[in-house]
């Protein structure tokens, strides 16, 4: 059994599944994907992202803003703090910031990371962190901001070793994505190598990203099998312990039972 530990599920391509959300998740179940954590990325598109998940108890959600997001409401600590409080909302985020995408004085960037930073430590829910282009105010902010009191999960990991352990020193997780698959991924695939057996989690990041044998065309939560079957032949393991590693991983961080 599989966790995706980050996907956008109100943003797949339902096409092959009849346009269906229900036949979806027939799908993913029958593919052996025990849990999906569902990511927000904006306050205008959550109540929508939430009604379509609500009913199924094997996605969990996240509430927040990302950095690139440009458009509709900044939030507030208050406005996170009133959408976390709901059970069904396990972490916040995804947050964090990203110099890539955006351009100029990126104060702005920064403040709605240190945001939700505040709002995770009040919720004491975990934090789901962006970081792109711009590990060292990542790092930073991170530790101004004591979010190792918090924690959370560094997604999508795209940096180096070296980032991983400063990471892994401030009580942060490190989840890999269909890019460490990658050809040119050398970086990313030395780290999962090296990762401490107890602090890795595996996601797709759907519908972006797609691992190797799909990429380039629209990722799924199934596809997680790809990565766990690359990040096992990294460490000299089997898919099924990666799978029930990574599945233990995630349900101590977020202190639940899947």
């Amino acid at each position: 059994m599989f966790i995706d530990s980050h996907c956008h599920l109100d943003r797949i391509n339902l096409t092959p599944y009849q346009n269906g959300f229900a036949e979806f998740m027939e799908q993913a179940r029958s593919q052996h994907i025990k849990h999906q954590l569902c990511v927000a990325i904006d306050l205008e598109s959550y109540p929508a992202m939430r009604a379509l998940v609500l009913a199924y108890p094997d996605i969990s959600l996240s509430v927040g803003v990302h950095p690139n997001a440009t458009e509709g409401q900044d939030p507030s600590v208050a406005d996170l703090l009133a959408l976390a409080s709901d059970d069904k909302v396990i972490a916040i985020g995804e947050t964090g910031l990203d110099y890539f995408r955006s351009e100029g004085a990126l104060v702005w960037q920064q403040q709605r990371f240190r945001c939700h930073i505040q709002a995770a430590k009040i919720m004491r829910k975990p934090l789901i962190v962006h970081t792109r282009a711009a590990r060292e105010d990542t790092l930073r902010i991170l530790k101004e901001q004591g979010a190792e009191q918090i924690g959370g999960i560094i997604h999508c990991f795209t940096e180096d070793w070296a980032f991983a352990r400063q990471a892994l020193d401030l009580n942060f997780y490190i989840s890999f994505s269909g890019i460490v698959t990658f050809k040119n991924a050398q970086a990313i695939q030395e780290a999962a190598r090296k990762m401490p057996e107890d602090r890795y989690l595996i996601e797709t990041d759907s519908p972006y990203l797609a691992p190797i044998p799909h990429r380039g065309q629209s990722n799924y939560p199934m596809y997680v099998r790809h990565v766990a079957e690359f990040m096992a032949s990294l460490r000299g393991v089997s898919v099924a312990e990666i799978a029930a590693q990574s599945t233990e991983n995630f349900c101590r961080l977020f202190r639940m039972a899947v």
